[in-house]
């Protein structure tokens, strides 16, 4: 590994900056006072980050700017895709290891030694679920590279433009019973905001280099007591059908079926992993994470929200 001389870096290069992390995380670095390259296959589909001045987006691959040469410049890159479900047996692979090693190549041909990776809790080369083995195989290359490498692991995020727990909103809002698939899987959510701060962190904190951290929230739910909450939250609340494995998976085949996956098969085997991390969220980043609670009402039904907030507020006699 080679030893770190610049922090904090200036230039930010993103990939996967036009999705709900990327968003945050580009958000924060123009408040830091970084200007950022957005790096995307779509420059359309990062056009909501073109208000912020300090943000240039640039449309790399077949007939657009190389990686390499989008790198000239950037003090560290960012590598934040990931996708959930696949249309073929290849994407993972493609999308999490493919992109990584090339990404570690472009690197090093432009220059850029910081590198800053979002792998997944629960990633291992023999995990059940082609993402979770796809994600561990990036975070191997990553590993192996030359570079002053940091892997963030989170669990499953939330924030006010998840497609996580808006998404159970809405089906609880329509459904007169709510079929749920591996209804004892473990999650530690984490604030979007908070793993967008620990990217900014790692960018000025050398210690961080050649390190894998696993970012968590600060308490463990069953999918079955998180979704409780949301519908308390809500003031909607549909009974709730656990599935077993079995059910699970014939659910998940069916819902393969529609136009818009939801859920698939291996979704489901992701979810006999715990994702859960293994220790206390990381003292060396500087801060600790909000609690779900103090958050997630205020954007699924900010009635409610505002209701709470005038409560702290009297509590605390202001």
């Amino acid at each position: 590994m080679t030893v770190l001389t610049i922090f904090p870096p200036k230039t930010i290069a993103l990939l996967g900056g036009s999705g709900f992390l990327g968003r945050a995380l580009a958000r924060q670095l123009a408040l830091a006072g970084y200007q950022i390259k957005v790096l995307t296959r779509s420059a359309q589909r990062a056009h909501a980050l073109s208000v912020l001045p300090q943000v240039q987006i640039i449309e790399i691959g077949a007939g657009a700017t190389s990686l390499s040469e989008a790198l000239k410049g950037c003090s560290a890159a960012v590598n934040l895709v990931g996708i959930l479900h696949e249309s073929s047996s290849a994407q993972f692979d493609e999308v999490h290891l493919g992109l990584a090693q090339k990404l570690i190549s472009a690197c090093q041909s432009s220059g850029v030694h910081r590198l800053i990776h979002i792998g997944a809790i629960g990633t291992d080369a023999n995990a059940p679920s082609r993402y979770l083995r796809s994600k561990a195989a990036s975070e191997q290359a990553v590993h192996a590279s030359k570079l002053d490498w940091t892997i963030l692991r989170p669990s499953v995020i939330f924030g006010q433009e998840d497609q996580f727990l808006n998404l159970f909103a809405d089906l609880a809002k329509v459904v007169p019973i709510l079929p749920l698939a591996c209804p004892n899987a473990q999650f530690q959510p984490v604030h979007v905001e908070d793993v967008a701060h620990a990217v900014v962190r790692c960018l000025t904190l050398p210690e961080t280099a050649g390190k894998t951290l696993e970012l968590c929230g600060p308490k463990v739910y069953t999918l079955r007591q998180l979704i409780k909450l949301v519908e308390e939250w809500i003031g909607v609340r549909p009974p709730i059908l656990g599935l077993s494995l079995g059910l699970s998976m014939l659910q998940a085949t069916l819902m393969g079926l529609l136009p818009i996956k939801l859920i698939t098969r291996d979704n489901v085997r992701s979810m006999q992993v715990p994702n859960i991390a293994s220790g206390p969220f990381p003292s060396i980043l500087g801060f600790h994470p909000s609690a779900m609670e103090t958050i997630v009402p205020a954007y699924l039904f900010p009635q409610l929200g505002r209701a709470r907030y005038g409560q702290m507020r009297r509590f605390a006699g202001r």
